[in-house]
């Protein structure tokens, strides 16, 4: 089957094309995208990850999606994807640090998903399906808690009876030889304690290194850690006193606060893709009542999908008229009429009559897709702590051998082995990379504090690496422009009042689910709350499929109801009432006047719903039903429009999209874009300039994690929220320009912390290998720039 030049969708046996085009697309969308940006080449946009994309995957592949709780770095990423492939049965593995996720793909003849999820359950990581619950354990929390307890007894130790002998002064408190043998000892079990507790995260990522073959900045302090650690316990065991067990205290400490910071970032992004998976459909029902599996579905078999369900597969309706909502998978705010012939997509949801669907070849469904469409962008979207790994891939091997040819050098020479271990010891210390690990995490906790007193959730730091750079700000319309929801704005009316046009049609509309019947409902409702009523109409009517009998109705004046492919009707007090599309009462024979059909023609023309209701044979009046503008949207724009530019991008088609093209600061609109158009355009514009999306609904989701930054707007999915680098709480469009302005802040402050680390670097390696330091100093030292990297960062933005 011909897919979509631009998305790689379908297109169908009747394509969409133009003479000055070249290709077939899906939809009028997926063209004017095409037709604005080109032929667009993605391959320098594509990451490292992307970049070595694995072969394609026989047909009997099964993929899952596993949590795995443990990981810490792109080191991780590495072992784990080099141990799921080691196992019989899978054919590739992604891991994605970022999501703290495994995607792999495997023969469910050869292994399960169960025998997979055991497989990369080991050294310290637990792999799980999304939406359970993670094991228990002791968190960074904990581990920061108990090691400050113990480093605060050793450190109280060291002042009373070390530190003062290494300055030349007298002892506090002097020590015979068994109280000396004590208080060492004491020493050495609370540094164990602190190393092995505390510092396990960080020994289990040095093994980690190891076995990956990928030096990381945990294999350096680890050897730094435990250089200090047993070269104090063998002076010990020496007789000497001269101990550098807080060395080990400080690394340990210095690492353990970096990590916790990065936690408490990384646990806000948890939830990546779990609600999208629960929206999966996992079961299908057969016309003969049978439920089966989604695996189980035959090309061109029969299923019936009753109100409220979602359509399990992709495929073409056979029997029935329903309203399909396709919000999730289009972003088209109203529902669409399906008629037999017409194709569906599976994720979408039937909202008012059962239908039954002939399943497509192959049997996939477009929400399906958009999981894979989505893992697929999140998982090679790079970050702040990817950079930092892969300078420690250099940075590790260099000080390490640097600090083996010092001691060397020195015993040459004709230096003591001693003097050869503590240079060689300081020189690990002194060039741990504590300060260049807390630089970022330290700043962007300041960046999500400063974030969140102004009511916006920051969820990865790719936000502050980007967002300054952003040249093109890209905003869909339903829900993030507008409001989202169907609302009644305006009831003309020709002899009858307004209130009693809405009261008929809300009577009748009461028993069918459609987005219009419910708007026009709870204005009804709304009426009646305000005029001192005390009953109102059903909040969320239950689709009715059989005529309701004289006394059933909640109200006690509808004797009938018919649902119509347009349209519904009932006789309301004796009178019969349609209500619905303009063509339908016309069909009913009910008189139009000119009035009100040239009121029908205005309020298509501005992008609402007409929706006609009539009794006794005439067209009483005309409701118009439509998606409303958020009242901020238009000073927004205003305050962000000369720094950027700005286009809006939507799934709607015709005057409700064509309406934002007035705004003099947006150059441009793209309608009728499906999903996966949505995600190719910002992939495309992101190729050659760096692009941010605020977006709020499921559909979205793809766009929002393929831009360099995704904003989402709280109320719309959470789906869109898992996808978003930074998410606006109560929705308040005003607060766009302060996401800016917060990672412009940020981003200075994570340079001026990542510069500070360098220069000390620059100095302090030089002055360890001169000997004008010794490994206290240089613990100091470390801890110093660490200190100053924590003031800067905790400075009020």
């Amino acid at each position: 089957m011909t897919e979509c030049t631009l998305c790689d969708l379908p297109v169908g046996d009747s394509p969409i094309t133009a003479a000055d085009v070249d290709g077939a697309f899906c939809c009028q969308g997926c063209l004017s995208v095409y037709r604005s940006l080109g032929d667009v080449d993605l391959a320098e946009y594509q990451s490292e990850a992307a970049a070595t994309e694995a072969q394609p995957l026989p047909d009997d592949a099964e993929t899952t999606y596993l949590a795995v709780d443990g990981m810490h770095c792109a080191t991780c990423e590495v072992f784990l994807e080099t141990t799921a492939r080691k196992k019989t049965g899978v054919y590739d593995a992604e891991a994605s640090y970022a999501a703290e996720a495994v995607k792999v793909s495997y023969d469910p003849e050869q292994t399960s998903q169960d025998a997979v999820t055991d497989s990369l359950s080991k050294l310290g990581y637990t792999a799980r399906e999304r939406g359970e619950s993670s094991s228990p354990g002791p968190d960074m929390a904990s581990r920061l808690l108990v090691g400050g307890f113990f480093g605060m007894m050793a450190m109280t130790w060291y002042i009373i009876f070390l530190y003062p002998t290494y300055f030349g002064f007298d002892p506090i408190v002097t020590l015979g030889q068994w109280d000396g043998l004590y208080v060492y000892g004491q020493l050495a079990v609370v540094t164990t304690i602190i190393l092995l507790y505390t510092g396990q995260p960080m020994l289990r990522g040095a093994y980690i290194s190891i076995r990956a073959r990928r030096p990381n900045v945990d294999l350096l302090v680890t050897i730094a850690a435990l250089a200090a650690y047993f070269y104090s316990t063998g002076r010990i065991l020496m007789g000497e006193s001269d101990l550098y067990y807080d060395v080990t205290i400080v690394v340990v400490m210095a690492v353990t606060v970096g990590n916790y910071y990065e936690s408490r970032i990384k646990r806000k992004t948890a939830g990546l893709l779990a609600d999208l998976t629960e929206l999966q459909v996992d079961e299908a029902t057969r016309v003969d009542g049978e439920t089966i599996a989604i695996e189980e579905i035959e090309p061109e078999e029969q299923l019936r999908v009753k109100p409220g369900e979602r359509i399990p597969v992709d495929g073409v309706v056979s029997e029935g008229t329903a309203a399909v909502d396709e919000a999730l998978v289009t972003g088209e705010s109203l529902p669409t009429t399906k008629r037999p012939g017409d194709e569906v997509r599976g994720g979408t949801v039937v909202t008012d009559a059962p239908i039954v669907i002939t399943a497509d070849a192959g049997a996939e469904s477009t929400l399906d897709r958009v999981v894979s469409l989505l893992w697929d962008i999140q998982a090679t979207k790079p970050g702040a702590q990817r950079v930092a790994d892969t300078l420690a891939t250099i940075f590790v091997p260099l000080v390490l051998v640097v600090a083996a040819l010092a001691a060397v050098l020195i015993v040459v020479t004709g230096g003591s082995a001693q003097t050869a271990m503590l240079t060689a010891l300081t020189v690990l210390i002194v060039s741990c990379p504590c300060a260049l690990g807390l630089a970022t995490p330290l700043a962007v906790a300041s960046g999500l504090q400063s974030a969140a007193t102004q009511r916006i959730v920051v969820t990865t730091p790719a936000l502050f690496e980007h967002s300054p750079a952003v040249e093109t700000l890209v905003f869909d319309k339903t829900g993030t422009l507008t409001d989202g929801e169907m609302t009644v704005k305006e009831t003309v009316t020709e002899d009858s009042t307004h209130r009693e046009v809405i009261k008929r049609a809300a009577l009748v509309e009461q028993y069918s689910a459609h987005p219009l019947a419910t708007a026009i409902t709870e204005e009804q409702n709304a009426a009646m709350t305000d005029g001192g009523a005390n009953q109102t109409l059903t909040d969320t009517p239950a689709p009715v499929t059989e005529p309701v009998l004289e006394g059933e109705s909640e109200q006690g004046i509808v004797d009938t109801f018919e649902r119509f492919p347009r349209g519904v009707a009932a006789t309301v007090e004796g009178a019969y009432t349609v209500v619905g599309h303009p063509s339908l009462l016309e069909s009913k024979e009910m008189a139009l006047s000119a009035e009100l059909s040239a009121t029908i023609e205005s309020i298509r023309q501005r992008g609402d719903v007409p929706v006609a209701v009539g009794w006794n044979g005439t067209v009483r009046g005309v409701i118009a039903v439509g998606d409303v503008e958020r009242d901020e949207w238009e000073s927004v724009l205003d305050r962000i429009g000369p720094e950027y530019r700005i286009l809006v991008l939507t799934g709607d088609e015709g005057p409700a999209a064509e309406r934002f093209r007035e705004h003099k600061y947006v150059d441009d609109v793209f309608a009728g874009v499906p999903p996966d158009g949505k995600a190719e355009t910002v992939r495309r514009l992101a190729a050659t300039e760096t692009v941010a999306m605020v977006g709020d609904g499921s559909n979205d989701a793809p766009a929002l994690a393929a831009a360099d930054v995704g904003i989402a707007v709280e109320g719309g999915t959470q789906l869109a929220t898992d996808a978003a680098d930074a998410i606006i709480l109560d929705g308040d469009l005003r607060q766009v320009p302060t996401v800016f302005t917060v990672a412009r802040g940020t981003q200075k402050r994570i340079r001026e912390n990542l510069a500070w680390a360098f220069v000390y670097n620059g100095i302090a390696i030089p002055l360890a290998l001169t000997g004008l330091l010794n490994p206290l100093f240089a613990a100091l030292a470390m801890a110093a720039s660490s200190l100053l990297v924590v003031a800067n960062s905790a400075r009020t933005q």
